[in-house]
């Protein structure tokens, strides 16, 4: 099982909305490398959900339920999307000033390539941000 981290806008869709809607196909992604990350998802995979611009935070994880298939939003086929559920609200969410503060997560992707809205995270970056919500419950 890979990890990954899923940024939305909370102001164009909510964790709230996300766990109200019960599932949702992750589209609109424009941006090569994260089309690729899109692509090597597998079912079952998790991804931290992160509300980007406002709040700027890990709120929860969502579990890929369906894997990459042309994303109906866009003209061309080589945009993808895959479909998610919630998995888990975390107990306390976690602040981007928090991880850039954790030395454990210097290398996290979110950190060092901010503008990418689907980025891989390590199996040790997961759990580390997982127990940084708990300690903050």
């Amino acid at each position: 099982m890979n990890h990954w981290l899923i940024k939305s806008e909370p102001f164009k869709y909510s964790w709230s909305t996300f766990e109200k809607d019960g599932k949702t196909f992750w589209d609109g992604v424009r941006n090569y490398q994260a089309r690729n990350n899109l692509k090597a998802m597998g079912l079952g995979d998790l991804c931290l959900f992160y509300h980007s611009n406002e709040g700027k935070e890990v709120v929860g994880i969502a579990k890929v339920i369906k894997t990459h298939y042309p994303d109906p939003t866009a003209d061309d086929e080589q945009w993808v999307c895959v479909d998610v559920e919630p998995f888990k609200k975390l107990t306390s969410p976690v602040s981007l000033i928090l991880m850039k503060s954790d030395p454990r997560l210097q290398q996290l992707s979110l950190i060092k390539q901010s503008r990418l809205s689907v980025c891989p995270v390590s199996r040790d970056e997961f759990d580390i941000i997982l127990q940084l919500a708990n300690e903050g419950a």
